[in-house]
């Protein structure tokens, strides 16, 4: 008899990709959601209806499995729930983020016992502080937590690469950068935290490891990379300190994650990654321009392709094209090729 899995919130971009994985390697999987499925979902997988709050529902779908992987967990209280699993699962695997690291500069590459933030506050990366802890203060409960950098692959509902890829839409031959361009970070591909969801269920362990693409890139090396693998003539142009009233600001200036070492999952699980950054940058392209070229044909904008992108930041953010143009000719901004 195969191994059998739950993925919580399954629907979403690592759900999709983990259960991809999983189906691929012979595995029976289900997926819960909260009332709406992917289409990207195999017809092989089954789905069922599921609120992370209540518990009762979550612990009786998920006892006995092989493995339960839980992209949705956030604070201390998801811990507390996921306990009721001791001693009744195969492998349990959470995702947290890379972005809890406690980190001076100079300290990259992060390997997993580098410090952490304390936990406190109500910020995205203190939740997932107590979610961690919490988890591991529970007996027998074979608990993999991985730590993603800045989430990136096919349907993902906080489309970065959007940024550049636009550009090229609309025939833009520079986009304005500030922080000479940015620092380098960690971005994590879908299809690697997948091949890393499979293994861990392989393996049960309790653990915690990075979960980052081998490479690490600046904003500006994202969109060079993006414009070069788009075969689209545009300068980089960038300049010194913060961003000035939005301008020079980019999608990923918030992301704190810094360069992760993924040398523990190498040792420990004998990882590969499943495709390299720019083999996945390409997948993100393809899936992106595919469905707004799909959408145009239809009548619609970008917009209603991907509205929660649209909603939270659309062209009042990321393409003020006018003031980018303003800003480059008074001041002479430069740019790197």
């Amino acid at each position: 008899m195969g191994k059998n899995a739950l993925v919580i919130g399954g629907s979403g971009q690592l759900g999709v990709a983990a259960t991809s994985r999983l189906v691929r390697a012979g595995w029976d999987v289900t997926v819960a959601h909260r009332g709406e499925t992917s289409e990207a979902l195999s017809g092989e997988t089954r789905t069922i209806r599921l609120d992370h709050a209540d518990t009762g529902a979550l612990l009786a779908a998920a006892r006995g499995r092989d493995l339960v992987l839980d992209t949705a967990a956030f604070d201390a209280d998801n811990a507390t729930q996921l306990a009721g699993l001791a001693g009744d699962v195969g492998s349990l695997v959470v995702i947290s983020t890379g972005m809890l690291y406690a980190h001076p500069p100079d300290a990259w590459p992060l390997a997993e016992d580098a410090p952490v933030i304390p936990g406190a506050g109500m910020s995205y990366p203190a939740a997932k502080a107590r979610l961690e802890r919490a988890l591991f203060r529970v007996q027998d409960l074979p608990v993999s937590i991985l730590r993603p950098g800045a989430i990136h692959g096919p349907h993902t509902t906080e489309l970065r690469e959007w940024f550049f890829i636009k550009r090229v839409f609309d025939g833009r031959s520079s986009v304005l950068l500030a922080d000479d361009g940015g620092h380098p970070l960690s971005t994590s591909a879908a299809a690697n935290v997948a091949q890393l969801v499979l293994l861990c269920a392989q393996q049960p362990g309790r653990r915690v490891l990075n979960a980052a693409d081998d490479t690490a890139h600046s904003p500006a090396d994202i969109g060079r990379a993006i414009f070069a693998l788009m075969q689209h003539d545009a300068e980089v142009r960038t300049f010194s300190g913060p961003p000035v009233r939005g301008i020079g600001a980019s999608p990923w200036d918030h992301w704190q994650s810094g360069v992760l070492s993924m040398s523990a999952a190498r040792e420990q699980l004998g990882y590969r990654p499943a495709a390299t950054y720019l083999e996945s940058l390409a997948d993100d392209i393809r899936w992106t321009t595919d469905a707004v070229t799909a959408a145009q044909e239809r009548g619609e904008t970008w917009r209603q392709v991907f509205p929660h992108t649209a909603a939270r930041r659309g062209e009042r953010d990321w393409f003020r094209y006018a003031e980018e143009d303003a800003f480059t000719q008074r001041d002479r901004v430069g740019y790197t090729p």
